[in-house]
């Protein structure tokens, strides 16, 4: 995380190093860093040279900058349903040195329903979830790979972060981790008024 400066991700620049969620427009949030770093810590085994990475619900981008630099020579891709934040996010990745890896397709930015996954690029390592779904999209799961392992809020009004893993038989455990409270992993219309 230390390679990547927030502060080319965020709206307001003098609140960038706060341990907070930060508004980033279109009803959407840039988690707090200690989220991310419990991210990170909990999908780190699965990272590494030549691995492959979904981050959903990615926002301004930041998280996809931190785990390019734990992928050597794999892919990230982000997925957000709001363009103007994926607009954005290719903007913020080359405002921070990583425009040679949006053009070699080493961070892949699409605009989609992230509940649907990308499975233009799948299998995947691990993928992350950025917003809180109702229930884990089946969709995510096949798509990671075996073995592989998501980091994922749950819920609605009482939200827990899930690690799921899938073994290399394709065997899939959950296992909760921590209460928290994220936006929700919605469709872009309902995001746009307010949820």
């Amino acid at each position: 995380m230390a390679k990547v400066d927030r502060a080319n991700y965020v709206m307001h620049k003098s609140e960038a190093y706060e341990d907070s969620p930060q508004s980033i427009g279109y009803g959407a949030t840039i988690s707090a860093p200690h989220m991310h770093a419990h991210a990170i810590e909990h999908l780190l085994d699965y990272l590494g040279p030549g691995k492959r990475v979904l981050d959903v619900g990615s926002g301004s981008g930041y998280l996809c900058a931190v785990l390019h630099h734990l992928v050597p020579g794999g892919v990230v891709v982000g997925i957000d349903h709001i363009p103007e934040l994926v607009d954005r996010t290719k903007g913020n990745l080359r405002q921070d040195g990583l425009g040679s890896a949006l053009d070699k397709g080493e961070i892949v930015t699409v605009t989609g329903d992230g509940r649907q996954g990308y499975s233009d690029l799948a299998q995947y390592d691990a993928i992350h979830v950025g917003a809180a779904a109702p229930s884990i999209p089946q969709q995510l799961i096949d798509q990671l790979k075996s073995p592989g392992r998501m980091f994922i809020p749950v819920g609605t009004f009482a939200q827990q972060i899930m690690q799921v893993d899938k073994d290399e038989n394709g065997k899939v455990t959950k296992k909760n981790l921590m209460g928290v409270m994220y936006v929700p992993l919605t469709d872009a219309e309902r995001q746009q008024r307010g949820y």
